[in-house]
């Protein structure tokens, strides 16, 4: 007995001189304890939590070389390697903050994104189920603060620029000519879907050093991945039909849509305010292919054509009687392939090419003109983690464009011609650095050179963003931003220098998983704008200037009322231009000072019925009457719009939608045009500019086809 218990006393000791004793503190980049982070040897069970204090301690019987993992929400995982040889190991311990997580900050200033994650404004689904919108990106980006509501346009007027000064982008690739032709003073829609795109970056200011050519915003729309459902919709239209399939494989697939819109049955039960001789009538097809190459490639091929017809009779204003015809043939095509790789664990690669052509063949009065534009973007991104808390992004690209027009003389009737060639190439630089989880810096440059004018430019950008709470943040970004001069007057002077814009932007924000709030102000100073030298407008300078400063708010709640969402947003306006053929500083006509939107979303499980609100309210805008002979001294009453939209499941896979505009009837107007001469009394005679119909009804039948007998199309309408 005695001998057993002398072995086993042996035993003890050999196991607990065989153990080693580990201790430490671990603590943050401040010095600060990091209470409860897991401490461990990796690949055992030997371990301890931190207490209060940071502190730990904990025997092991690992021998040899061995590695200690610390870990603790919110910071990234460290290793260390030890030696263990049954003698105490004292460690200390920084963790660093990881800045990737979801409570990390961000730089917010100027823009609105939308990528699938907690932190959105506005998804595809959201655009699609706005009351007023109907399922037209501009149109629900137009209930968000910085937009003006210029009902007779339909495009993105932000911060008091005009609807050029916004440019669109998909998967980084620059669209020209982003809207469908119109008739002159009725409202376009955006030639692209949303229900193609996952996510939405719509800025109002301060974006990043890679996008250029965009003087005032930039809409930024990131498309789908690869599809994952095989199915068909067909939707059957108060205004047409369409009809749509994807097909899957298992590493690629293929979507394919072909719609057709004859306004002409709609109009013989709406009365119109135009004199449409033929309503429009549109043919359009959309494709796209995703294709997944290795195990972290990506090619994606978009494609876009369309084909729109109208004609019409312009009335004389001064003597409606007299009248000429205007008819119009639109040809449209855009076309992208974007490639996105992971060369390794810190570098990415992505690049692509796009293509633009948009052709307007005019006849008015029986003389004939058109207006051709085509474009290649080419655009190669390297993109690197370079340490935990620096990202870089490098690139260049290169935009080369050809505009031509044609238009018969006055005089000899013969048809003249006019074009130009451009070609901008610009290499830029940006880097973001998270100097903690509270505080991100972004600092870019992005050099353009112009061939139509020789001129080489260098514009700055940064952004600033700090977060004091645990919600909370403030952001700050300023930037110099440029735009090559409209094609109506670049065609006439090439020598024109771009025109320029800067930006000073200051908010603060806070955003949590399902409410919303924002305030935001800035400042805009325009330079080198056109300007006309002579009143006969032939000949045009870089001589302009102007400004825009306001202040924003915006709220969103999908949260406090079941089965409610709804946004507010409401913008402050003061602007002033002198440009084109104003005489001094004044107010431009698309400018409404004061911007209101309520968006109001109620779903009705009971009734599978989903109901939409959406009330709009714009200040007057400025225009010069000349029987007052002061300068856009005169105002437009103000614009109020309610519009309400409803769908409604009768079963999965089919979804009824009904939407209308303007419930209240209003004759909104958005301005007067004025005969070229004066009348027998002196006076010029005027005509309001207003909707071409009071109500802009709508009513579709949509069919989803799959075996899966949820999915339907709510989400596309």
């Amino acid at each position: 007995m005695k001998a057993i218990l002398i072995l086993l006393l042996n035993f003890t000791t050999i196991a607990l001189f065989g153990q080693t004793n580990i201790s430490g503190k671990v603590t943050d980049g401040k010095g600060e304890p990091v209470p409860g982070a897991n401490v461990v040897i990796e690949g055992s069970y030997d371990g301890v939590s931190t207490s209060a204090d940071g502190a730990f301690s904990f025997p092991t019987s690992e021998t040899g070389r061995q590695t200690l993992v610390v870990t603790f929400i919110g910071y990234k995982e460290s290793k260390f390697d030890l030696d263990l040889d049954g003698k105490s190991v004292k460690v200390s311990i920084t963790l660093k903050e990881e800045f990737n997580t979801l409570d990390a900050v961000v730089i917010s200033a100027g823009s609105f994104t939308a990528e699938g994650s907690r932190r959105t404004i506005l998804k595809p689904m959201d655009i699609a189920t706005t009351a007023g919108a109907t399922a037209d990106i501009a149109g629900a980006l137009n209930t968000l603060p910085g937009t003006q509501k210029v009902g007779e346009s339909g495009r993105l007027f932000v911060r008091g620029g005009d609807g050029s000064e916004t440019r669109t982008f998909i998967d980084g690739m620059v669209v020209l000519d982003a809207y469908n032709s119109t008739a002159p003073n009725t409202p376009s829609r955006g030639r692209f879907l949303p229900f193609m795109f996952k996510g939405t970056s719509f800025s109002t200011g301060g974006y990043s050093a890679e996008y250029g050519q965009a003087l005032s915003s930039a809409l930024v729309l990131n498309s789908k991945d690869k599809s994952e459902i095989t199915q068909t919709d067909i939707g059957i239209l108060s205004v047409g039909a369409d009809v749509a399939h994807t097909q899957v494989w298992d590493r690629a697939s293929l979507s394919g849509k072909i719609q057709y819109t004859d306004i002409r049955p709609y109009f013989n039960f709406i009365n119109q305010v135009v004199d449409w001789k033929k309503p429009p009538v549109a043919i359009e097809a959309h494709s796209a292919y995703r294709q997944k190459v290795g195990k972290t490639g990506l090619l994606k091929l978009y494609g876009n054509m369309s084909n729109t017809k109208y004609s019409l009779f312009n009335h004389d204003v001064a003597n409606p009687s007299i009248k000429q015809l205007l008819a119009m043939d639109n040809k449209y095509t855009y076309g992208n392939a974007v490639y996105q790789q992971a060369l390794n664990e810190t570098w990415n690669v992505r690049g692509g090419l796009s293509y633009s052509y948009n052709q307007n063949a005019e006849t008015f009065d029986e003389k004939q003109g058109s207006q051709t534009e085509n474009g290649l973007h080419g655009k190669l991104v390297f993109e690197n983690s370079v340490l935990d808390n620096l990202d870089v992004r490098l690139g260049v690209e290169t935009i080369s464009r050809r505009y031509a027009e044609t238009a018969p003389d006055t005089i000899s009737h013969v048809a003249l011609g006019r074009s130009f060639n451009e070609t901008i190439t610009a290499p830029f630089v940006e880097a973001e650095v998270y100097a903690t989880s509270r505080f991100v810096a972004k600092a870019g440059v992005r050099v353009e050179y112009d061939n139509l004018n020789a001129v080489a430019s260098v514009d700055p950008r940064i952004s600033l963003a700090y977060k004091p709470g645990t919600q909370g943040q403030f952001s700050f970004a300023y930037g110099k931003f440029r735009q090559s001069a409209q094609n109506i007057y670049l065609v006439n002077n090439r020598t024109l220098a771009s025109e320029k814009a800067q930006h000073f932007i200051l908010n603060y924000q806070i955003i949590t998983n399902r409410k919303t709030f924002r305030i935001e102000t800035y400042y805009k100073e325009y330079s080198d704008l056109v300007k006309y030298v002579d009143t006969d407008r032939l000949q045009t300078s870089s001589d302009g200037k102007g400004y825009a400063k306001g202040i924003e708010l915006f709220w969103r709640d999908s949260e406090s009322i079941s089965n409610v969402d709804y946004w507010i947003s409401y913008s402050f306006l003061d602007t002033k231009r002198n440009y084109l053929d104003f005489p001094h500083n004044a107010v431009p006509t698309f400018a409404s000072r004061h911007n209101f939107s309520f968006v109001y979303k109620h779903f009705i499980p009971s009734a599978k019925t989903q109901l939409g609100v959406t009330y709009s309210y714009g200040s007057g805008r400025s225009y010069f009457n000349p029987n007052s002979g002061d300068f856009h001294s005169n105002q437009t009453p103000d614009y109020h719009d309610l519009s309400a939209n409803l769908s409604f499941l009768p079963t999965h896979w089919i979804v009824i939608h009904a939407s209308c505009t303007n419930l209240l009837g209003r004759d909104n107007i958005f301005g007067f045009e004025y005969s070229d001469f004066p009348n027998s009394d002196g006076s010029y005679s005027a005509r309001a500019i207003t909707q071409p119909a009071k109500h802009f009804l709508f009513l579709g039948v949509f069919i989803t086809l799959s075996k899966n007998k949820s999915v339907n199309q709510l989400p596309n309408l």
